[in-house]
């Protein structure tokens, strides 16, 4: 485990800055949200995801944060809302079973723009599937989980260093955008031990939910501003705001007219759809010459960047592409790309799912081969490799 520093009077980092530390993807995890200022934490312990659970349990009294365990996810979910709108940076890590059980409570976060940070550490389903093996099957649900229209941002990291970054990116996406983001992580990036110098905190971009400035009697809750992000008050700080899952104007009291309907759900819509450039993250490697395209993610894109390498050895031109953030889809790069080669592999420890959104995307006849694995076993380097060399033969 990481060495955590304890002396809260000093005002010490909870971590010694860069300093080599062997940590779990968990580990990293709890201590990105700490970083990013997380300071609430409600959940129920579900395999792989409890090392979260159990770190933050020791680590959030002694920053002045609060550890709830819940009766189930649905009462985690609830609290974390609840602890959002009172004005503390909240989260929840949870694993498939519970993610489906938290996803209402998503859409009326969603509903009602309140931030807070899911982290799901995936394994095998559906149902209570492989508890303890890996498994990528939830990419899909994390972008239509919850009913109704629903733009969701995601993002899915691939090393114990990117749970920590992303984690802390989670919460300043989340505060910015006044909606619940998801970090999916899996058994094998969760439970997987590297090295890793984690930076001073104050090096570290933290974003906080931007607060009203107006007088009381001015203020609109879910007002419409032209870059579609409203500030936020919380309760107790002297505003009045109404709160309801119902579509709603934007003080927040439901409403039955046409336009403000419209008004809402477009707003809901457009604050992602108008940011997409900040809402792009993907890693691009050996793609200038590449004939061959591989689409990876999370722990499997571990995989493909070491297959990449071996493929080229062989004389393969092949690349990678990475979404680091799932959703939105980074449509504008993968387009791009896909216009250069004449085959794709999209390698996926599920029945296929993303290589439907790597088709929706083909705008003229290009083989894209999915490679799936879903016995709860990594795809390997040279799984990959075949693949190529079989379809290229």
């Amino acid at each position: 485990m990481a060495e955590v520093e304890t002396n809260q009077k000093k005002k010490r980092p909870f971590y010694k800055e860069n300093v080599p530390l062997l940590m779990q993807g968990n580990e990293a995890c709890a201590l990105g949200a700490l970083a990013a200022g997380c300071r609430f934490f409600a959940g129920y312990p579900i395999t792989p995801s409890t090392e979260i659970a159990e770190m933050l349990s020791r680590l959030l009294p002694m920053f002045g944060g609060r550890f709830i365990q819940m009766e189930d996810e649905i009462a985690s979910i609830a609290a974390v809302i609840g602890a959002s709108i009172a004005g503390a940076k909240a989260m929840t890590s949870t694993s498939g079973p519970g993610y489906s059980l938290m996803q209402e409570n998503l859409g009326y976060a969603y509903m009602t723009e309140v931030p807070c940070v899911i982290i799901n550490v995936m394994r095998g389903g559906p149902s209570t599937g492989l508890p303890t093996k890996v498994a990528q099957g939830d990419v899909m649900q994390s972008k239509w989980g919850t009913h109704g229209d629903y733009f969701p941002i995601v993002l899915m990291p691939s090393s114990v260093k990117e749970c920590f970054y992303y984690t802390v990116k989670a919460f300043n996406l989340s505060e910015k955008y006044r909606m619940p983001v998801t970090l999916l992580s899996d058994e094998v990036l969760g439970h997987m031990r590297e090295i890793v110098n984690l930076p001073p905190p104050d090096e570290l971009e933290i974003v906080t939910v931007s607060k009203p400035f107006e007088p009381p009697e001015w203020y609109k809750h879910f007002e419409v501003t032209p870059d579609y992000l409203s500030p936020m008050a919380s309760f107790g700080e002297g505003y009045r705001f109404h709160l309801t899952g119902l579509t709603h104007d934007e003080y927040g009291f439901p409403t039955a007219k046409r336009n403000e309907i419209i008004t809402k759900l477009e707003k809901l819509r457009l604050k992602t759809a108008r940011h997409l450039d900040e809402l792009t993250d993907v890693l691009v490697e050996m793609m200038d010459d590449a004939h061959i395209m591989v689409v990876a993610y999370g722990s499997t894109a571990r995989a493909a960047r070491q297959a990449i390498r071996i493929a080229r050895k062989k004389r393969f031109k092949v690349g990678l592409i990475q979404p680091r953030i799932m959703w939105p889809f980074p449509d504008k790069i993968v387009r791009e790309y896909l216009e250069n080669v004449d085959l794709v592999i999209v390698p996926e420890l599920n029945q296929g799912q993303v290589i439907r959104e790597v088709k929706r995307l083909r705008q003229r006849h290009i083989r894209i081969i999915g490679l799936n694995r879903f016995d709860g076993e990594l795809i390997t380097p040279q799984q990959i490799v075949e693949k190529i060399k079989e379809e290229r033969h």
